[in-house]
């Protein structure tokens, strides 16, 4: 079949604003804790930041440049624009009509200027005075104090004043700089005989007393204002001698990347809005008019001030991965068979066990690891550190371009060198994704491997909140494809042949569209055919049509695709046999899974890639099988059933593109995945 029977995708970055949507409803839920409702608020808030920090910055770059390609233009530019901005327009109804309110009448309030009585004004004018009055230094702009570097992301006031200078001079605009510093969110003392818990946001304090800082003059119009910057790092990497330093270098110019947002407030002056678009050379589709605070992110500290349990999730407590006995050594367990954990349900604890065996094993000879984002705190890099204190040879990749977390990567490469471990930094260009820890153990006359694989990152605290499998092995192939795939990363040579590990940017788009291709194959001379993908996002091109091009073959196909996808669903002669559904819980789903059925044959993956051509083509990727029966259809049923069973949590694609809650019908009691498995682990806890 042609290209051109195949449907229009869906636009990527539409598809990931209309996420932020299916997020947002989580804030208006009044069946969630009033505080986790606050928190989605300020997900959407990140989630924002960061999309206009790579995606937006990318179409402004291509405008800027003038050498558009598809799909960038000053009309996509636009489009996401007024897609963004109802977003936000939407964000902000909630916060001010619904969370704030709601807030107040559990007796939590954030009070501002008008609301304070004389007690809080006087509190608020001696926290000013000691706490941020000293650190605050405006600037009046002129010739001699020309527009100040805002850093990305920081809070602002820009005034307008009237009257002369000490100097006799009419520079009528200053810049006051916030410094990070200072909390955003601040609580007043309880007053007597009022329960209430009362706070200020620091913007709110600040504003109070712009006066204070201009004494003499007289203060007219004024705003908060935030820039959102280009955040992408910019190294040649083939020209870098030393990509730790070059990256080093470029993490003190990201905070002065290109402009491509300005958040103001929703009454900031024309005369003041122009003015900001002017210093940061920015279209008018950039400025979003805000009704309350600009830094809505920093709000999840009025969360910590609070921390009253009865407003947040209950506490969940997860068990102790039920495949693995406490009192017995973990190798000779993963000897027996696979293991299989499953994150958070299961704690993160069954593999830092996994990692303290073998550090303290003085059978084990080795041990060879990929970081990508552990964590600035991480027992798992100090157990490394340990590791080659005892004189086990210690082998990290340490993937130092992990976007966001490269300061907190460079410092662990840097500690783990210090102690003698071997760092290596993947391959130039690509970043290794893979997430991978390979044991070597000496029993007898012979050395054997033991292997973690997992769809999630060697983070502790993440493994807490995003679901994902880790799966333990000592499968001699798997093993040896692993040991294979690390030699590569420090090595560069040329892996022959693998067993059973799909890697890209080698093979691993070629290996599932092949395994699609085969499916579709099978469907057409009669055998039943089936597809269940889970991951978190779907914008490759090219694995997207195959899988119209199977559905259109007669596969049946249902998609679970957390965040993007640009596969159209239920189209009438072209994607009839698909369905898309995106869950949104309490966890953030992580876990990448492929399952494909030709006949009664059923092969499952596991992976750590989503269906992005970035995964495919610029990243050092790994999908593997489980091999195990019982262990497959453990994944079939909890990752899978569970979650095309869902009528709580989960959203379908229609198809016009948008995505609708899915709603039980009366007869039907009501199924959240995530819950179920929460009170299945507890059970087993």
């Amino acid at each position: 079949m042609s290209t051109s029977t195949l449907p229009v995708l869906i636009d990527r970055d539409e598809s990931t604003l209309a996420f932020n949507e299916r997020v947002l409803d989580m804030a208006r839920r009044p069946n969630i804790p009033l505080l986790e409702r606050l928190r989605y608020l300020c997900i959407v808030s990140s989630n924002l930041d960061e999309f206009f920090e790579v995606r937006v910055a990318l179409h402004l770059h291509q405008i800027d440049s003038k050498s558009l390609a598809a799909p960038y233009s000053l009309y996509s530019y636009q489009k996401i624009s007024q897609v963004a901005k109802k977003l936000v327009e939407k964000q902000y109804l909630v916060f001010n009509d619904e969370l704030m309110p709601a807030l107040s009448a559990q007796g939590i309030r954030l009070i501002t200027f008008n609301e304070r009585n004389k007690a809080q004004h006087k509190w608020v004018k001696q926290y000013f005075d000691q706490n941020v009055r000293p650190l605050l230094t405006p600037v009046s702009l002129d010739p001699s104090h020309p527009f100040p570097q805002v850093a990305n992301k920081s809070l602002n006031f820009i005034v307008r004043l009237s009257g002369k200078d000490a100097f006799g001079r009419e520079n009528d605009i200053a810049i006051v700089k916030v410094p990070r510093s200072l909390p955003r969110v601040i609580r007043l003392p309880l007053q007597a005989n009022d329960k209430t818990i009362y706070m200020v946001t620091l913007s709110s304090v600040i504003r109070a007393h712009l006066k204070d800082l201009f004494p003499d003059r007289v203060v007219g119009q004024f705003s908060q204002f935030r820039v959102t910057r280009d955040s992408e790092l910019l190294v040649d990497e083939e020209d870098a001698k030393n990509l730790r330093t070059a990256l080093r270098h470029g993490l003190e110019h990201r905070q002065f990347g290109k402009p491509v947002r300005l958040e103001v407030s929703s009454d900031c002056s024309e005369h003041l809005s122009q003015f900001l678009l002017q210093q940061f050379k920015l279209p008018t589709d950039a400025i979003y008019r805000v009704d309350g605070p600009v830094n809505l992110v920093r709000l999840t500290q009025l969360i910590d001030l609070v921390n009253l349990p009865a407003l947040l999730f209950p506490e969940f407590q997860a068990s102790y991965p039920k495949q693995l006995q406490q009192d017995e050594p973990i190798f000779k367990q993963i000897r027996k068979s696979d293991v299989l954990i499953h994150q958070p349900f299961e704690s993160f604890k069954g593999v830092l066990a996994f990692l303290k065996e073998a550090v303290n094993d003085p059978k084990v000879l080795a041990i060879k690891q990929t970081i990508y984002r552990t964590g600035t705190d991480s027992e798992l890099m100090e157990l490394l550190r340990e590791a080659v204190v005892r004189g086990k040879e210690v082998t990290a990749v340490v993937e130092i371009k992990a976007r966001f977390d490269e300061e907190a990567n460079i410092n662990w490469a840097e500690r783990l060198e210090s102690v003698g471990a071997q760092v290596v930094y993947g391959v130039v260009g690509l970043k290794t994704h893979a997430k991978m820890l390979l044991v070597t153990r000496r029993e007898g006359n012979k050395l054997m491997r033991y292997g973690h694989l997992s769809t999630g990152n060697y983070n502790a605290r993440t493994a807490r909140l995003y679901t994902d499998i880790s799966y333990l092995t000592a499968n001699p192939e798997m093993t040896a494809d692993m040991d294979a795939v690390f030699t590569q990363l420090a090595s560069q040579t040329r892996i022959s042949k693998l067993n059973h590990l799909w890697l890209a940017p080698f093979h691993l788009q070629e290996q599932l569209m092949e395994m699609v291709d085969k499916v579709s194959k099978a469907s057409m001379h009669g055998e039943p055919g089936r597809i269940i993908l889970k991951m978190n996002s779907l914008t490759d091109e090219k694995l997207a049509r195959q899988l119209v091009l199977a559905g259109q073959r007669g596969v049946n196909i249902d998609l679970l695709v957390r965040g993007a996808c640009i596969l159209p669903a239920q189209r009438e002669g072209f994607t009839e046999r698909i369905k898309v559904r995106s869950i949104i819980g309490r966890f953030l789903e992580h876990s990448r899974v492929y399952y494909f059925r030709t006949g009664e044959k059923e092969d499952l993956y596991l992976s750590s890639a989503d269906w992005m051509n970035r995964n495919m083509m610029r990243r050092i990727e790994i999908a593997w099988p489980v091999l195990d029966k019982s262990l497959r259809q453990r994944i079939i049923d909890e990752c899978l059933v569970a979650y095309l069973c869902d009528n709580t949590d989960a959203w379908e694609l229609q198809i016009d593109g948008s995505y609708q809650r899915k709603q039980p019908s009366q007869a039907q009691p009501l199924l959240s995945a995530q819950i179920e498995l929460m009170k299945k682990y507890q059970q087993t806890n």
